[in-house]
């Protein structure tokens, strides 16, 4: 969501500039948002439509089994070496060999976490006390094996964004992953069935990247000269390692603390409540840094677009996690069943504390394009310290604790991440949160009249999907009133983004 030219106009919409070439780039980066975002959003409503089918014929116990693979599953990945690839998204210029280089350093990482993952599965096995465990992660080594394949490519066509032709493999690999898991789900295959569909989808995406990109390259093992991969991908490494420690602490705290059934309920709940952040803000920051990368010597254009993306995104953002709160309860009865509705608690919590998570992650990429990916690096390394910290100590209350915890997190690894990166862009912590407001102060005011409503509502012991449709209805044009009302410039905005147009000219 920027753009590149050295007259860059802050009075344009995202991505616009005067003149030819800059204004060029700013068509596709808008075309690569489209196409990026576009395609995950239609990927994830096959995916739910799968899933809404394959939760009901699971158990809340499957999905907590599933959660303590994917605790280890998580922290070996972040060795894959998908930041050495990514170097080649930064740098300048890229050769043949530097190509072959980085394929066969993917190749060689991935080799070796499957077989660790193999091997290890006993041990993971015996910290959760379910021998399962050891079953499950065998076979989902296979994940691993794909990466390369996925990895290279992937930043290959993001660094010439060129996001259409994996916008078409992804939602191939989606269509395989959920009717693998529907499949499976009816077969009865039980937590096997989230194991399966993974690998379907990851193998998939592994396959068709390597065709559409045609880059089925030789490996190379002679490492000489590499330096610049292996510094900007340490720092990506680093940054990823203290991010798992920082997501994956309240998996590992609960898993040995209570019985899957419960840390089911939970784990579902912070997917459900992680939805827009996992998987709609990561498409964004794909666009984003090889679109920051373009523009980096022009800080000015940064800071502008920086500031205008925190702006665009809190004023989807923020609606959606106020009104997730206050319609949990309706919407887990209506689209999951009523043995999930113990969800209900940890998501309203939750969905609160992610309304700044989902800021909060927009630094990293621009940190990484300004060449300084370390700042990122510290800023997870203050993650890996408060959640973990925050967690152990909620974890005394219960699972109900432990998401409380990001109540308490989240603001302060926000408060930690623009600190330390905003000098770096030239934002302070104060225009963040004006770049904030238009889209929070709504969603705040909305959220309290639909609860308002809900309470209204409970004496009539209407159905759950009519109390739902009403209250999301209300919702909407709740929200959409404030915005009328109050910030009526953010609705201008979204409008030129849009459209394509420039904003008025001032006298």
């Amino acid at each position: 969501m920027v753009s590149e030219s050295a007259d860059f106009k802050p009075d344009n919409g995202i991505g616009e500039k005067t003149g030819g070439k800059g204004e060029a780039f700013g068509d596709r980066v808008r075309r690569a948002v489209i196409w990026r975002s576009g395609s995950q959003i239609l990927a994830q409503i096959i995916t739910w439509t799968s899933t809404l089918f394959v939760i009901r014929l699971l158990d809340p116990a499957d999905y907590g089994l599933f959660a303590m693979t994917q605790v280890i599953l998580s922290f070996l990945a972040f060795l894959n070496g998908w930041g050495f690839a990514s170097a080649l998204v930064q740098s300048d210029s890229v050769d043949p060999f530097r190509i072959r280089q980085a394929f066969g350093l993917l190749l060689l990482l991935n080799a070796m976490l499957a077989a660790i993952q193999f091997f290890g599965a006993p041990l993971a096995a015996a910290y959760y006390g379910q021998p399962i465990v050891a079953d499950l992660l065998r076979i989902q080594a296979l994940i691993f094996l794909a990466t390369p394949f996925i990895a290279l490519p992937e930043v290959m066509m993001s660094r010439a964004l060129d996001f259409r032709r994996q916008a078409f493999v992804n939602l191939l690999a989606a269509l395989a992953g959920a009717s693998t898991a529907l499949g499976c789900a009816l077969a009865g295959f039980g937590v096997w069935t989230l194991v399966y569909a993974p690998i379907a989808m990851f193998w998939t995406r592994a396959i068709g990247l390597t065709l559409v990109a045609r880059l089925l390259v030789w490996p190379s093992f002679d490492f000489r000269g590499c330096g610049q991969i292996i510094g900007f991908g340490s720092a990506i490494l680093f940054t990823q390692l203290f991010w798992l420690v920082q997501s994956q602490a309240d998996i590992v705290i609960a898993g040995r603390r209570f019985e899957p059934h419960a840390l089911g309920l939970y784990a579902e709940a912070l997917f459900l409540a992680q939805i827009f952040m996992g998987k709609f803000v990561p498409p964004l920051n794909e666009v984003a840094f090889p679109a920051y990368s373009r523009i980096k010597t022009d800080r000015a254009a940064v800071r502008w677009n920086f500031l205008k993306t925190v702006r665009l995104l809190t004023l989807v953002a923020a609606p959606f996690y106020c009104g997730l709160a206050v319609v949990a309860a309706p919407m887990v009865e209506t689209l999951f069943g009523i043995k999930w509705i113990g969800m209900v608690p940890y998501i309203q919590i939750i969905a609160l504390a992610l309304i700044l998570m989902t800021v909060q992650i927009l630094f990293s990429p621009v940190n990484s394009a300004l060449g300084k990916p370390w700042v990122s690096t510290l800023a997870s390394m203050g993650g890996a310290i408060i959640f973990p910290t925050a967690f152990l100590i909620g974890a005394q209350w219960g699972l109900i604790g432990m998401a409380r915890a990001w109540l308490i997190a989240a603001p302060l690894l926000l408060l930690l991440t623009a600190r330390l990166s905003g000098p770096l862009i030239g934002v302070s912590l104060g225009d963040v949160a004006r770049a904030m407001l238009p889209g929070l102060a709504p969603a705040l005011l909305m959220a309290v009249g639909v609860a308002l409503a809900g309470e209204a509502l409970a004496p009539f012991a209407l159905a759950a999907p009519v109390r739902l449709a009403l209250l999301v209805a209300l919702g909407v044009l709740l929200y959409g009133g404030l915005l009328w009302l109050f910030a009526r410039e953010a609705l201008a905005e979204v409008q030129r983004v849009a459209l394509r147009r420039s904003a008025p000219e001032s006298p």
